[in-house]
């Protein structure tokens, strides 16, 4: 075959590369003059950023641990662009992780809250254990009532000690875990110190509230999120019911979209461990089908929870997933994981099942008859990737799989998973390190704003609902491009 001349080559060159280009997430959009000029400025602003990663590649914040770029990140004028768009929704989040630390500051400051142990100083140190109570809690331990303590400590220095006490947040992150299943024996402690203090009933209403006006604050006006149902309790040693717990949410969900009309909708997935027995499983299907039952508007679905290496496989639920009525939908983890040939096939469970989105898909790139059924059925990957790192999946975000998926315009959103424990917003984080690290250099303002409109599209919203949707957020996108350009240089 005879070589093209060089006129050819370029010719050829260029057409190679649009047909790549035109394949990328985002990459149908049709961008408004005013959209145009925002996006030369976004544009601009990321270009300065990944120069300081061409010129010194310890400087590219998308190859350096989020937990030491945080502050740069925070300070960057891109970030706080990001900040201010109109995110959609996040459609993969854990109910007692959505919400900063500050919430679980504002928990501590309730009456009668005991504390048995210390607030480790160290890696290692065991962590207390908390319970609300009228009188001192019966079970054994040196229990405090945390008002005394603030009293000798101060204040200011105990709530700093809550703060770092409850996230995975280190200055050392690649040496503070040695291993994945290190950093899951930390995490999950967090989840069990936490939980006694969480549900109390007038903390558990509280926070999920203000993990609603913690995300509108974000941006975000739509969550989708999953939750284990732990007890929930009171001072009269009552204990609430499953679905004296999801009316709770409702009753605050509802609250708050009063207050805030503009708020798309909030919807759960009945979520609990895959570290289970046979009867303890056979529960938790008879109970989602309760709550669908009695709540079908509320509860979006099911799905299995925990990490995935060590977790029960697929195949063990299977028969028994498959009796499940079509009205409850799946939306399961799978793929989160570096391995092949082990829990990974989670993945392939999953589609057979019928699963509506995936959680993370992390290994998916792994399994080619997968991806073929996951464009072919529309299957959403809930993308997660400062979890995926702090969690130890990826160091580096520019060889995380959802750069694959973005190249090829693979049915994606951009969640945030657990954002309270890696010091994370709601979901500006986790597009601002998508952007420069998971996305090409190339990819503009378009993919932004199609991860915002996939979080709409592949919801469970209804149909009217997410016309709804698509409207309310389309009326918020234009005024964040109006506002953004009367801050911008005249240049752009």
């Amino acid at each position: 075959m005879a070589r093209p001349s060089y006129d050819d080559y370029c010719r050829l060159r260029e057409e190679f590369f649009n047909r790549e280009q035109s394949r990328g997430l985002g990459a149908d959009l049709v961008l408004s003059a005013d959209e145009q000029r925002l996006n030369r400025y976004v544009m601009h602003l990321k270009q300065q950023e990944l120069a300081k990663g061409v010129e010194n590649p310890y400087e590219l914040v998308s190859a350096r641990h989020f937990f030491e770029m945080l502050e740069r990140i925070n300070e960057s004028p891109l970030f706080k662009v990001i900040q201010q768009m109109p995110k959609g929704g996040v459609l993969h989040a854990h109910d007692t992780a959505i919400g900063s630390t500050e919430l679980i500051v504002r928990a501590t400051r309730h009456e009668h809250l005991w504390q048995s142990g210390n607030i480790p100083q160290a890696d290692g140190e065991p962590m207390p254990v908390y319970k609300f109570s009228r009188t001192k809690p019966a079970a054994e331990g040196d229990w405090r009532l945390v008002a005394d303590i603030r009293r000798s400590i101060g204040d200011e220095a105990y709530e700093e000690a809550i703060r770092k006490m409850f996230t995975l947040y280190t200055k050392d992150p690649l040496n503070a875990h040695r291993d994945i299943n290190d950093v899951w024996r930390k995490f999950m402690a967090l989840f069990i110190c936490f939980e006694p203090m969480v549900t109390y009933r007038p903390v558990w209403e509280e926070y999920f509230y203000g993990c609603l006006e913690e995300l509108l604050a974000d941006n975000v006006t739509y969550l989708e999120f999953r939750g284990l149902l732990p007890p929930v309790y009171d001072l009269d040693d009552r204990t609430y019911s499953p679905e004296e717990i999801v009316q709770m949410y409702v009753d605050q969900s509802e609250k708050f979209l009063r207050a805030h009309p503009n708020f798309m909708g909030v919807k759960f997935i009945y979520a609990p461990l895959k570290f289970c027995d046979d009867r303890t499983f056979d529960g938790y299907l008879t109970l989602v089908q309760k709550l669908k039952e009695r709540f079908p508007q509320f509860i979006a679905g099911f799905d299995l929870v925990g990490q995935e290496d060590l977790g029960r496989p697929h195949t063990d639920f299977n028969e028994r997933l498959l009796q499940l009525p079509p009205a409850i939908n799946f939306f399961f983890h799978a793929g989160e994981t570096n391995w092949a040939g082990r829990r990974d096939e989670n993945l392939i469970d999953a589609i057979l099942l019928g699963t509506k989105r995936i959680g993370h898909g992390f290994a998916a790139l792994k399994h080619p008859v997968v991806l073929e059924q996951i464009k072919q059925r529309q299957v959403c990957i809930e993308l997660n990737p400062i979890s995926n790192q702090v969690l130890k999946l990826v160091q580096d975000f520019r060889n995380h799989p959802g750069a694959f998926y973005f190249s090829d315009n693979y049915p994606v959103v951009v969640s945030s998973d657990d954002p309270s424990f890696w010091c994370a917003s709601p979901l500006s984080h986790d597009f601002f390190v998508a952007f420069m690290g998971l996305a090409s250099a190339r990819a503009d303002i378009r993919l932004l704003k199609k991860l915002a409109l996939n979080s709409i599209e592949y919801s469970s919203m209804e149909v009217a609902e997410k016309a709804a949707a698509v409207q309310k957020w389309t009326t918020a996108w234009n005024k964040f491009v109006e506002e953004t350009l009367k801050t911008i240089p005249a240049e752009f």
